[in-house]
């Protein structure tokens, strides 16, 4: 191993972002290293993946996990821990160079905050974490001298167009979203789709919970907040557009009016590969676009009457203070309540609203006061999604 190679913590490896960067790691021994790698409870693929790159260490979230992968590992020079404070502490390693936050939801926040203050570059994958506190995890970037390195794709298209461009102002930027499954679709349609149905993206491959999101275009309202924060952008600079191909993955408009665009093939190793090799661009085997393949690129604006939640979405952005923390673990406990059948698939929407209008606002919020919000909020959503009949929570 040369002084070159990354090393790289992967925090929520076994999930479709971490095993995807691990396929980028796999395919550029030379350039990264896996030296941390967490899972949430997926013991089995986080010991397969150990013993694969063979790690420094191994972390599962889940305690009850800890023995049997412990013994697994037993052979192995991989040290193990469990449990999330292991993973606040292990961030901070002097031998981490780029941390990417992969864990979905909330779980992000506070092992992203301990890895800025250690100094660390964030590759994040994990929006929700600047969803719930962009302001305290921009000024701790500042403060640290800490690059966040987007790897959504849209955000990653933004950052990428924006490259040499630092003293040019924004416009605005344009996001843009596929639409997901029922893109075009009515109501009264939406009333009776089912898990199995919301779960098939017509061009992505993702985690449940982020294609969940992606068809109630909650994952574009989270990514809207995520970009204010990013790009240090007021909330009329950012605009959404339904691009069905996902061929442009987000644009930037200057102030002279011209436009930039990231293109390519939804692939997304392509932004968690430009993450890890920043600034430099790394050759890889990728399958290319080519424009004969795709004669008609079509735009439409997203239907924010049938999708709520991209307009609590905003709402939420021009609110500030806590409100963003609010709907973010508002969606997250809805989303659990989809997938598990509790509740049908607009309801997810009733529910984040209802989380808006009672869960105490805060204008100026510290980390304890998004600790606190993000309780009383899954608390407030968990007892209305119990007490509430499914079909009064459709309507």
């Amino acid at each position: 191993m040369t002084d070159t190679i990354k090393n790289i913590a992967i925090l929520g490896s076994t999930g479709s972002i971490g095993t995807q960067t691990l396929e980028v790691i796999g395919n550029n021994p030379g350039l990264f290293r896996p030296w941390l790698l967490t899972a949430n409870s997926n013991a089995d693929l986080l010991i397969a993946q150990a013993m694969q790159f063979n790690p420094a260490h191994v972390i599962v979230c889940d305690e009850s996990k800890y023995q049997y992968v412990k013994d697994a590992l037993a052979n192995t020079t991989v040290q193990v821990s469990a449990g999330i404070e292991a993973i606040i502490e292990a961030v901070t390693h002097p031998d981490i160079n780029i941390v990417l936050t992969a864990m979905v939801g909330f779980a992000g926040l506070q092992p992203t905050i301990a890895s800025i203050k250690a100094g660390k570059d964030i590759a994040l994958a994990n929006k929700e974490t600047l969803v719930v506190a962009g302001e305290l995890i921009t000024s701790l970037a500042k403060k640290h001298n800490v690059n966040i390195l987007p790897v959504d794709s849209e955000h990653s298209a933004i950052f990428q167009c924006l490259t040499g461009e630092a003293d040019n102002k924004i416009e605005k930027i344009i996001l843009t979203a596929s639409g997901g499954p029922f893109r075009n679709r009515s109501l009264a349609y939406l009333e009776g789709v089912t898990r199995e149905d919301a779960l098939k993206h017509p061009n992505w491959v993702m985690g449940a919970k982020i294609t969940i999101d992606s068809a109630s275009l909650m994952n574009k309202g989270l990514e809207v907040i995520e970009a204010k924060w990013l790009f240090d952008l007021d909330a009329g600079q950012i605009d959404v557009i339904v691009h069905p191909q996902s061929i442009i993955h987000s644009m930037v408009q200057f102030q002279d009016g011209s436009i930039k665009a990231q293109m390519g093939l939804p692939d997304m190793k392509l932004p968690i590969q430009y993450a890890l090799s920043y600034p430099a661009r790394i050759k890889n085997d990728f399958k290319r676009f080519d424009f004969v393949n795709y004669p008609n690129l079509t735009f439409e604006k997203p239907d924010t009457v049938t999708f709520r939640n991209l307009a609590l979405a905003f709402e939420a952005l021009k609110q500030g203070g806590n409100m963003p923390c609010i709907i973010n673990a508002a969606n997250e406990i809805a989303v659990a309540g989809f997938l598990s059948k509790s509740i049908g698939f607009l309801a997810m929407s009733t529910v984040i609203e209802q989380c808006m209008q009672h869960i105490v606002f805060k204008a100026s919020p510290d980390l304890d006061d998004y600790l606190n919000t993000d309780k009383e909020t899954r608390i407030f959503a968990q007892n209305l999604i119990h007490q509430m009949p499914l079909k009064a929570l459709q309507l």
